[in-house]
């Protein structure tokens, strides 16, 4: 039990400190929000002009303005700890290398909840979506953003340390996967197609567990050869 408190410790003292860093640069609230709602804005002048065809885009589109705020959340997270060593410093400090994983993938996926919740709402209000399911709606966003923010925090340290533009080319396709199963989910909520929603939602589980491990166990490596 004591390990498990000092280890869900460190986790929540990562998450605090990557929180407090976007909190006092107001990242998220002057990039992330902005950047979102204008990407919904833009989708919807574009197929504004056919109404049947901007109803059956919306969950796409949604989740498109999603995956775009994801790498952006963890382009600014990898950013935190690439000046003055901090990688090899929080090595250095004793924390398990899984809790720093954890508390980093913690933060962008708070970071990305936030945004998503201005998403709902601009789809609601710009688009006029209506919500048959949202409890479908609601599980479906939060288990994907476990997935992008995991995904997202394990490539972004494989990443530290290069040019910015490598993490899209990385984080995009390794993400398709969550991209069509977040699409599907939201086609059943929004009820613009008949699909098996909670389906889709267990294979978003899926692959962020998947990657949960995969971060939690390489994590470690990864820091060390940065």
């Amino acid at each position: 039990m004591r390990g498990e408190s000092t280890a869900m410790g460190d986790v929540w003292l990562v998450t605090k400190k990557d929180l407090k860093v976007e909190w006092r640069s107001r990242s998220a609230v002057g990039h992330l929000v902005p950047f979102a709602i204008l990407v919904l804005v833009l989708f919807g002048f574009a197929l504004n002009a056919n109404r049947p065809t901007l109803d059956l885009a919306t969950p796409g589109l949604f989740w498109m303005s999603s995956l775009f705020v994801a790498v952006i959340a963890v382009q600014r997270s990898v950013n935190i700890e690439s000046s003055d060593s901090a990688q090899r410093m929080m090595l250095l400090s004793g924390m398990s290398v899984a809790a720093i994983f954890l508390g980093k993938a913690a933060a962008v996926l708070v970071n990305l909840l936030v945004t998503q919740l201005v998403l709902v709402v601009g789809v609601l209000v710009l688009f006029e979506a209506t919500v048959e399911s949202w409890g479908l709606l609601v599980a479906a966003t939060g288990v994907a953003a476990v997935g992008l923010a995991a995904a997202g925090s394990l490539l972004g340290v494989v990443v530290a340390g290069t040019r910015s533009s490598v993490l899209p080319l990385l984080l995009l396709p390794v993400c398709a996967p969550v991209l069509i199963g977040a699409t599907r989910a939201f086609d059943d909520a929004l009820g613009t197609a008949a699909l098996n929603g909670w389906a889709w939602v267990g294979l978003l589980g899926v692959f962020a567990l998947v990657n949960l491990g995969l971060g939690a166990f390489t994590y470690g490596a990864l820091l060390e050869d940065i």
